[in-house]
């Protein structure tokens, strides 16, 4: 049975605390009903006791303290999945954002991916021509691999990351997260590749909350192509960096330790949560292939 409560303990930057509050999970989903009936969704992130601390995706512009209600959901943060999500846009939560409608979904699935037993994994030996001849004859990308590029502020990585999705014979599951969106969109259509790319989309201006979930849905859609559809997908994420200052950003409003140059001590454990959803399943015919 689904509980209603009404009012917040403190309202935080991103963060609202409520206290009393029995039977909750860590990442359970959270409905939040503002007075003028308007309903934002949030996650919990903290739990100490009877009291949890959630974050909003939309923010907290607006809560009031007294008259906010907020319903727990049971579950954590879950994406729609079908075949049909080949050539859509969604911005970073998974909502779509391309005026198609939602998808409809075969099945639904938590967008912090399954543990996979490294037993079950299949040792990389499958070459992917990527049409660059610095990695091709110099770094090879290997299909279930990651193969990061580093670059420097100014530098052409996007470029780069657009002309290995175009020449690369393989799907492509995106994690944009910044404003070059429109560049990847058009240079998708130009080449007529949109209809094998699924974008992800978190714009400067967007929430930081919806930064840190990019990555996982675009995750969890190339593990659904891949792992159920049968299919080889690439997934190209940018930039990694914006994504670590977002949880820079999110550990600080939550008054964490900082570690090195402000980050979170666990960053690098969370980036490893990333990259090792790449790989190819013992018994399964598609892959996952990661360029950061």
């Amino acid at each position: 049975m689904s509980v209603q409560y009404k009012g917040l303990k403190e309202i935080k930057g991103p963060l609202i605390v409520l206290d009393n509050i029995k039977d909750v999970g860590f990442e359970e989903m959270v409905e939040i009903q503002l007075e003028n009936g308007a309903t934002r969704t949030g996650r919990v992130i903290m739990i100490e006791g009877e009291k949890i601390v959630v974050q909003v995706f939309e923010g907290t512009a607006g809560l009031s303290q007294e008259n906010t209600k907020t319903r727990l959901l049971g579950h954590s943060m879950q994406i729609a999945l079908s075949k049909e999500i080949l050539g859509r846009v969604f911005n970073g939560a998974g909502t779509a954002i391309d005026g198609l409608g939602e998808v409809y979904a075969n099945q639904y699935a938590d967008v912090n991916g399954s543990s996979l037993n490294p037993v079950m994994r299949k040792y990389p030996r499958n070459y992917i021509n990527t049409g660059v001849s610095g990695i091709d004859g110099l770094n090879t990308l290997i299909r279930g691999q990651k193969l990061p590029i580093f670059s420097g502020s100014g530098l052409p990585h996007n470029q780069l990351a657009v002309q290995i999705v175009r020449q690369a014979n393989i799907a492509a599951a995106m994690g944009v997260k910044n404003d070059v969106a429109d560049y990847f969109k058009r240079s998708f259509e130009e080449t007529g590749v949109m209809e094998k790319v699924v974008m992800f989309l978190n714009l400067s201006n967007d929430p930081i909350i919806e930064r840190i979930l990019t990555p996982r849905c675009a995750l969890s859609v190339a593990e659904y192509l891949a792992y159920e559809e049968g299919m080889h997908v690439l997934v190209i994420m940018t930039d990694t960096t914006s994504y670590c200052e977002a949880l820079r950003e999110f550990s600080s409003s939550k008054e964490e330790i900082p570690g090195r140059k402000g980050y979170p001590g666990y960053m690098y454990s969370d980036l490893a949560s990333l990259y090792e959803r790449a790989g190819i399943v013992e018994g399964r015919k598609g892959s996952v292939t990661q360029i950061p």
